[in-house]
């Protein structure tokens, strides 16, 4: 478990008995190419542990710091743990040259600084260029290479977690289907990616809580959502008009899937992700992001406590 032993003044949990971690991506940093301004780790970081979170993901492959010492020493001046990185693996082609240079380049560092799970996407090449079909063997060669990848992340002590994402070739409920046809993953349960895909997520939480590993909370408008899934908006068009909400502004049902987790007692790292895209000038320390990053933990800490309330244990 990534842990936080050294909190360094940071403010105290803000939510009673969850595990809350921050994404940068809800600070505008994201490797999809052309999402905009990307802000600097310090101040992400800084932003995070001023609202009481205690472990971050690791961000874009190169965000952070190349060398580990330099990551270590970050994430104790402010007191956070690392807890997972999302890695866009390309996983239908035969080839897993780009996916193993992904992880050769995320793993050790997540490893020695306590990381706990690999969260991919099946994207369709490096670049994030738009879905392609996939034809039967195609399935079966992205399941097989999924496979592949989480056996090499298990000699690393890394879970592997598959993340249904906008845009990627595991997007929609019947590319789910699809995967779920040669053997069930584990699962990185996105609220708003599922939700713009056009699943349910609180069918998929109650579906398939034995595996989902990892949790990525965000909120959306089901109008933009709607716009993206038809092609009419791009995911990063959409973003900039709101398509991700803060936690319970939008249309995800976010209380009833915090709700399912607790009542299959789901005790893993909840991430809040608002996905963001910053364009223009930086804004102003304590100003921007980490405002809606803090109306979504204010949300959180209006439901029941975890484990103890929600949708009641049987």
């Amino acid at each position: 478990m990534a842990t936080n032993s050294q909190n360094n003044g940071a403010a105290p949990n803000p939510v009673s008995g969850r595990k809350l971690a921050g994404a940068p991506i809800s600070w505008g940093v994201c490797e999809v190419p052309g999402w905009g301004r990307m802000l600097p780790p310090e101040r992400v970081l800084a932003e995070m542990a001023s609202l009481g979170l205690s472990a971050t993901e690791m961000g874009p492959v190169g965000y952070l710091p190349p060398d580990t010492e330099q990551v270590r020493a970050l994430l104790v001046r402010h007191g956070l743990g690392l807890v997972g990185a999302f890695v866009p693996v390309v996983l239908h082609q035969p080839s897993l040259d780009q996916a193993r240079a992904v992880l050769d380049e995320v793993m050790p560092l997540m490893t020695a600084l306590g990381g706990e799970v690999l969260v991919a996407a099946a994207v369709t090449d490096a670049a994030w260029s738009p879905r392609v079909p996939l034809e039967a063997a195609d399935w079966r060669r992205l399941w097989e290479n999924l496979e592949t990848i989480r056996e090499q992340a298990a000699k690393a002590g890394l879970g592997l977690a598959l993340h249904p994402h906008a845009g990627t070739l595991v997007e929609t409920a019947e590319d789910i289907d699809a995967v779920l046809g040669r053997g069930e993953p584990d699962w990185c349960l996105d609220t708003g990616h599922l939700a713009i895909g056009g699943t349910d997520p609180v069918e998929f939480a109650r579906s398939h809580a034995e595996r989902i590993v990892h949790v990525h909370l965000k909120d959306v408008d089901m109008g933009l959502a709607e716009q993206v899934r038809s092609g009419k908006l791009s995911l990063v068009e959409a973003t900039r008009l709101g398509l991700f909400r803060a936690l319970g502004d939008g249309d995800a049902s976010i209380d009833e899937v915090v709700g399912e987790l607790d009542h299959h007692g789901y005790e893993r790292w909840l991430v809040l992700e608002q996905d963001t895209t910053l364009t223009g000038e930086e804004p102003p320390v304590g100003r921007g992001p980490v405002l809606d990053v803090q109306r979504s933990i204010d949300y959180l800490a209006t439901l029941a406590p975890a484990n103890g309330g929600g949708i009641p244990k049987q």
